[in-house]
């Protein structure tokens, strides 16, 4: 009989097998539990690395974001109209939030630049990392500006939106091409006009440019009921402004040629009538 066949050795090779099998379900054991452990670690090495990169003070704003326009944390961008200063004014209304950018609430930011009255709108964004923010105003348009007498500078201008702003945000840039309106505010007190106000004299002024080919210089409405039109080459009395004003407007091709032509000095044309005349200053 064999060695392969005695009973001894099935019996010892599969108490061999057995140890090996013990063995290899041991070293598993540790494997996984070490894999685990490694899990483990890696799981609490990233929380811990999360919680410190959320502490870093670049995901805050400093609490002098607002103290100054140099700030780093603070940008403010397409103001034309509101000087910068009162913009940054109207921030410091409000304590600086140091709580994480991301979970930084901007209404009440926006509401505080929504009381300047030439702004129509704002978009405050946040950038995450370094955290600062970025201001961008949306300013209404200014339409006419109001004088009290022609050799004054403008004192306050109307916007498109019929909106009154006040000589705190006077004189505009040369970039905004307005109507100057002459007015004392007696008879019609320009601080009571409207939208429908604002867009006549618009209208007036660009009808009038249209039919010379000349800008206008200001609109002399001291006296409600006796309008001059200024352009560079004469003055035009139109009488009240009314809704007939424009057909008389289209009268002014006719004449501008024998203003020209004339050698004497023109006072205005009168357009007040059914027939025009030319008023020569005396």
């Amino acid at each position: 009989m064999s060695n392969e066949e005695h009973p001894r050795y099935h019996q010892n090779r599969r108490l061999q097998q057995a140890r090996m099998q013990r063995q290899v379900r041991r070293t598993q054991r540790r494997l996984n539990q070490l894999r685990t452990l490694w899990k483990l670690f890696i799981i609490v090495f990233l929380i811990a690395l999360g919680v410190g990169i959320l502490k870093m003070p670049q995901w805050r704003l400093h609490k002098n974001a607002f103290d100054s326009l140099n700030s780093p944390a603070l940008e403010i961008l397409n103001n034309h109209i509101v000087p910068a200063q009162k913009i940054l004014s109207a921030l410091r209304r409000n304590q600086v939030n140091t709580r994480p950018i991301f979970l930084v609430k901007t209404d009440n930011l926006k509401k505080s630049i929504m009381q300047l009255e030439p702004v129509r709108d704002v978009y405050i964004r946040r950038f995450w990392f370094p955290a600062r923010l970025q201001i961008i105003i949306i300013e209404r348009t200014p339409a006419i500006t109001i004088s009290p007498d022609i050799d004054v500078p403008p004192i306050a201008f109307f916007s498109a939106d019929g909106k009154l702003i006040g000589r705190d945000y006077m004189p505009l840039s040369p970039e905004f091409k307005t109507v100057k309106v002459i007015t004392y505010g007696s008879g019609d007190d320009y601080r009571n006009w409207d939208k429908t106000k604002v867009n006549n004299f618009k209208r007036l002024a660009a009808t009038v440019e249209m039919d010379s080919g000349e800008t206008v210089e200001y609109i002399d409405y001291r006296n409600p009921k006796d309008v001059y039109v200024k352009i560079p080459t004469v003055n035009i009395r139109l009488g009240s402004f009314n809704s007939g004003t424009i057909e008389k407007i289209h009268r002014i091709p006719s004449l501008l040629p024998q203003v020209k032509m004339l050698n004497k000095k023109v006072k205005y044309i009168d357009l007040r009538w059914d027939t025009n005349y030319i008023k020569l200053d005396e």
